[in-house]
């Protein structure tokens, strides 16, 4: 069989064997060899010139491109031949351009060649760089052999190793391997990555309810929901199950990552059709920094889990930051459960009631009945702890059906005029003979139906509708009247108000708090939330009301009752009947003129940088907008420092206001919400800047990382006095 050749490269051949006479019968003898060795599809052959250039391929290799000679020779050889990405296939491999300009030979280096025909064949090539006497390079000779078979499946084998079959997605191995990949480089150029963990709020309910095709088809609808809100600001992957991770390279802002996760909550918390069906589900976000949060891939997904974990305890349906302060809290947690459920056995929680009042007259319409435990040891438990715990157990249904039954007999000591709400559980309320719970706690009190309002948040609508629109009705036809509790906060119910099962809106808190800021918004959202109520005929509460101010806000926005401290804080039995006794069914409002920024109390052992000297104090409390601290005296007013609130958390702040032995400090630049109560600086300090100061990066670990640099040999004279500290627990 011929070869295909350009001429140039038969003179160079016949150049190279000048002066030798080679035997005449052994030229047609290699010929033939070498065409059936293409025949038989063993190898094919190339040569290029001194310029990299294609200069021979042979009539086989032609023949499978389906193009001519003329097309291809003189063309540069990366051209021909293209790179290929390692796939998981293991073809990890120098480009070919570089082989090319290092003389390097070539092994086994797979190339894409395209064809004529718009496709391309995979060849592995070999080949060697020909120098002549005179040590000059003269190109390349070499074989190729077509693998295109052998390489599209061992790709579709990598891919499916790599890939989620069912959603398309990056799986936990392709996950992992990103991961240890990226921080390991990060590492090196001192960069920051973000880890979001999720899984989803009662998949499990529409798995049993509606079938596993049904989970499967919710499933691929998350992950484009996932994938269209991320983008290409990350990966997004599933891990297994109800499980998915979202890898953000170079981004340590917690205010835009916790904007993305909300807006990831917000968007997995809207209805899908799936089969003609309507099922809603939530999502709960934990959130990790390297490399603050972690330094190794484990490392840091312990982190992201914590918080995850943190982000279901507290609510669901939201996100949480890593703090390492979740360390404490898990075992803390399991602890309080050991507590809680030794609780409920001996009859030690209690119900405190609420009123909520008509803001026009004054009068109360209604008391809520909330939960509160007293413990022997550690005190009064707020409810924000005890419920998350109760609410991951069946406890819950032992705690709701016995503050149902309470709430029932309190209610009949008061005026017939006056309701009494109690909140319900999602868990509790699809639990199968909830309805014949309520009946039971109706008739043993003989509370009317009408006088007994069930608060059901919007996390109740999650999973089939169909079977919670059954409860609805099943509920209604008993007399009851029921509430949406948080409204605006959960998993956007908006639509199924049109149903007409509830009687009244609860305005959620966080629509009320700081509602009289200037430039806020949620004035906007509390009139469109009363519009729409009055529309449907319904009434609306707006929760939290503390300030005057915002009692006129809520009161002009035309909300129908009003119920928060401005009113009265939550009262026993005994004061509820007390205050009847009087002959009083009012509440007169009583509170600062003006709404303050949220603050937090905390008493915890922090940092003060003030020129270069390094303080500790107690944080007593935190708001977005200031805190105040003890520990030091001698403080002016005006005062510039930095608070080191641990972790990298820098604050620069100007002292506004002292006493005795306490500061009030006003920050610079405002913190943010951390997504579960609490609050956290924006940005952070790095810690390879850290570490830059002096501070050996092995020795970091994932605590606060303590600004050392301060604590040494004082070049100045302290300008401040450092007094004794005590709080509670230090």
């Amino acid at each position: 069989m011929a070869l295909g050749f350009r001429k140039s490269a038969r003179d160079s051949n016949r150049a190279g064997t000048e002066g030798q006479e080679a035997p005449q019968a052994a030229r047609p003898e290699r010929s033939v060899v070498l065409g059936e060795v293409e025949e038989l599809g063993i190898g094919m052959f190339w040569a290029t010139d001194a310029e990299d250039h294609l200069t021979f391929l042979s009539q086989r290799a032609l023949a499978d491109l389906g193009a001519e000679s003329e097309t291809l020779i003189g063309t540069p050889l990366t051209r021909v031949f293209l790179d290929v990405d390692d796939q998981g296939t293991g073809t990890a491999q120098r480009s070919l351009a570089f082989k090319l300009k290092a003389r390097s030979k070539l092994d086994e280096q797979i190339v894409a060649v395209p064809t004529a025909r718009g496709t391309n064949r995979w060849w592995r090539l070999n080949g060697r760089a020909m120098i002549d006497a005179k040590g000059q390079f003269q190109g390349y000779r070499g074989s190729a052999v077509d693998i295109s078979a052998q390489y599209a499946y061992d790709t579709q084998v990598a891919r499916q190793s790599q890939v989620d079959e069912l959603t398309g997605l990056a799986n936990r191995r392709k996950l992992n391997e990103r991961l240890s990949a990226m921080l390991a480089a990060f590492r090196a150029s001192k960069r920051s990555c973000a880890l979001m963990m999720l899984d989803l709020d009662r998949f499990k309910q529409v798995n049993d309810t509606m079938g596993h095709p049904a989970g499967d088809e919710l499933l691929k609808q998350v992950a484009q929901r996932l994938s269209k809100l991320v983008g290409n600001q990350g990966e997004v992957g599933r891990l297994g199950g109800d499980e998915f991770q979202v890898l953000l390279p170079d981004m340590d802002d917690r205010g835009s990552l916790g904007e993305l996760a909300n807006r990831i909550v917000q968007s997995i918390s809207q209805p899908y059709q799936i089969n003609g069906r309507r099922a809603i589900i939530g999502t709960s976000v934990g959130i990790a920094i390297a490399p603050y949060d972690g330094l190794e891939a484990d490392e840091l997904t312990r982190s992201a889990d914590m918080a995850l974990y943190s982000a279901k305890e507290t609510r669901g349906g939201t996100f949480c930051f890593f703090t390492s302060e979740l360390r404490d809290a898990a075992s803390k947690t399991a602890m309080l459960g050991e507590r809680l459920r030794d609780a409920v056995d001996r009859e030690e929680l209690k119900l405190a009631y609420q009123p909520l009042v008509d803001p026009e007259t004054n009068e109360v319409k209604c008391f809520e009945a909330l939960l509160r435990w007293h413990d022997g040891d550690a005190g009064d438990i707020s409810p924000s702890h005890f419920i998350p715990i109760a609410e991951n157990d069946d406890l819950i249904i032992r705690i709701g059906e016995m503050a149902l039954r309470q709430a029932c007999i309190d209610a009949m000591a008061w005026p017939d005029t006056i309701r009494v709400a109690v909140n319900v559980s999602a868990k509790q309320f699809i639990r199968p003979g909830f309805r014949k719970a309520v009946a039971s706690a109706l008739q043993a009190s003989g509370l009317a139906p009408g006088r007994l309002e069930l608060e059901i948040t919007e996390s109740v609508f999650v999973g089939d509708l169909e079977s919670v629109d059954a409860i609805f009705r099943d509920l209604k036809k008993l007399g009851v009247r029921l509430a949406l509790d948080d409204f605006g906060t959960g998993y956007s119910s908006l639509g199924y108000l049109k149903h007409g099962h509830f009687d009244k809106i609860k305005i959620d808190q966080s629509f009320v708090r700081g509602c009289t800021e200037n430039g806020d918004i949620n004035p906007a959202i509390i009139t469109a939330i009363v519009a729409l109520a009055k529309a449907l005929g319904m009434e609306t509460v707006a929760e939290g009301v503390e300030a005057m101010d915002e009692l006129a806000l809520v009161q002009d926005r035309g909300a129908d009752l009003v119920q928060g401290y401005i009113f009265s804080k939550p009262i026993t039995q005994d004061e509820v009947l007390a205050h009847f006794a009087e002959g009083a069914a009012r509440f007169r409002p009583s509170g600062p003129p003006r709404h303050r920024a949220e603050r937090i109390t905390i008493f915890r052992k922090v940092g003060l940088i003030h020129e270069d000297h390094y303080y500790d104090v107690i944080l007593r409390n935190l708001s977005k907008t200031g805190a105040r601290i003890n520990g030091l005296a001698g403080v002016p007013v005006g005062t510039e420092v930095v608070l080191d609130l641990g972790h990298g958390q820098l604050v620069v702040s100007k002292v506004v206001n002292v006493s005795e032995n306490s500061q009030g400090l006003k920050f610079e630049t405002q913190m943010i919400s951390d997504g579960s109560g609490g609050f956290m600086t924006r940005h952070r300090i790095s810690p390879y800047s850290l570490a830059e100061a002096g501070i050996p990066l092995a020795a970091l670990g994932a605590g606060a990382f303590p600004l050392a640099k301060w604590r040494e040999a004082h070049k100045s004279v302290p300008a401040f006095m450092q007094l004794e500290l005590s709080a509670p627990g230090l």
